[in-house]
């Protein structure tokens, strides 16, 4: 049986991924993305089924830019039976550098947006009786990354937020789920090469693919949709562990900075 997504964040990365991913199991897409460009090309490029796939700009920071996407999949498609917020946003800093365009520029895109989105659906789906919100966080939204202090702040919100929501959302027949990757191949992670304070990012034995996640998505949140899936599992208990043991995080933490390091420089080199 098709259903009918709405996604967030499709001119490039995951959501662009998804967006042919799930076009091309039989399901209708609302593909959205702040970059009309953006969409335009991917459609192009990847093909996209004009007749399965709606390309829509959406500002997620405006919350009646969400209502009007919702009822033009409402318009198009009949229903709405999943709502993916994937779109965000990130640039590394120190704390001692940052200005209050990339403080404002984090928490709007990455934490207001979403919530944006889950308002919207929520209602929608209440309604329905029905429904499944997934929301894309990070393993950031378990462990804070040095460097990237406004990112790991605005994924800490969005599982907060999405946890809450869970228990809200339970007794009225709607499923709600957090997807916590790790680094991601996207054009998110190759903007953060160049940057020193990024250096735990790339401290993982590998960057997950687009098609990790599509795996993830497809074959567990979809069918099973559980509160929270880190991936992989084994960095997402390490994450967990510098949750609770902040004091030990912050001695394990240069460890994982000087692999991350020596990741940059190779790639650097390529």
């Amino acid at each position: 049986m098709s259903d009918v997504f709405l996604l967030t964040g499709c001119a490039s990365g995951i959501g662009r991924h998804l967006t042919r991913a799930l076009s091309s199991l039989g399901h209708q897409v609302v593909a959205t993305d702040i970059n009309e460009q953006g969409l335009t090309d991917a459609a192009r490029a990847d093909g996209w089924s004009e007749t399965q796939v709606i390309r829509r700009r959406l500002d997620v920071r405006d919350g009646a830019d969400w209502q009007r996407a919702l009822d033009a999949t409402v318009a198009a498609f009949g229903r709405l039976d999943v709502l993916m917020n994937i779109a965000g946003y990130l640039l590394p800093g120190w704390s001692w550098e940052l200005d209050a365009t990339q403080i404002d520029r984090h928490l709007d895109i990455n934490v207001k947006g979403l919530m944006h989105g889950v308002s919207v659906g929520a209602k929608y789906f209440v309604g329905q009786g029905r429904g499944h919100l997934i929301n894309i966080g990070s393993l950031a939204s378990l462990a804070p990354v040095p460097g990237l202090s406004l990112y790991s702040a605005s994924k800490f919100a969005v599982r907060g937020f999405t946890l809450a929501v869970a228990q809200e959302l339970r007794p009225k027949g709607v499923k709600v789920s957090l997807v916590m990757p790790d680094a991601v191949q996207t054009p998110m992670l190759d903007l953060q090469v160049g940057y020193e304070q990024a250096a735990m990012t790339f401290s993982g034995p590998r960057a997950l693919t687009v098609e990790d996640i599509e795996r993830a998505i497809i074959d567990e949140v979809l069918p099973n949709a559980p509160l929270e899936l880190p991936i992989p599992f084994g960095r997402g208990a390490v994450a967990r562990f510098a949750t609770f043991l902040p004091a030990a995080a912050m001695t394990l933490g240069p460890l994982f900075t000087r692999k991350g390091k020596q990741e940059q420089a190779r790639r650097q080199k390529k």
